[in-house]
């Protein structure tokens, strides 16, 4: 499920944007950039649309994705439940 940025206080966001960015480990570029830094450079990626924020309901979590990577893991979803009413 797609949650919509503007439905969660400001504090909500930031905490799901730092946890995803620790969770998803350290960048190895040339410059490397704080926490805060990280998060102003992903705020505005989710709050146009181009990142979503979805909550998976069986895992009970909440992470990050592009519109190219929730399609595809949809798609995904789809096939794995067509594949179990095929089989009952």
């Amino acid at each position: 499920m797609i949650i919509p940025p503007e439905k969660i206080q400001a504090d909500t966001l930031n905490n799901i944007l730092e946890e995803f960015i620790n969770r998803e480990g350290t960048d190895y570029g040339e410059i490397e950039y704080n926490l805060a830094a990280k998060v102003e450079k992903l705020k505005p990626q989710v709050l146009n649309g181009d990142i979503l924020i979805v909550f998976d309901d069986q895992l009970q979590s909440i992470t990050l994705m592009t519109k190219r990577q929730y399609k595809e893991a949809q798609h995904t979803q789809d096939r794995i439940n067509r594949t179990l009413h095929c089989d009952n």
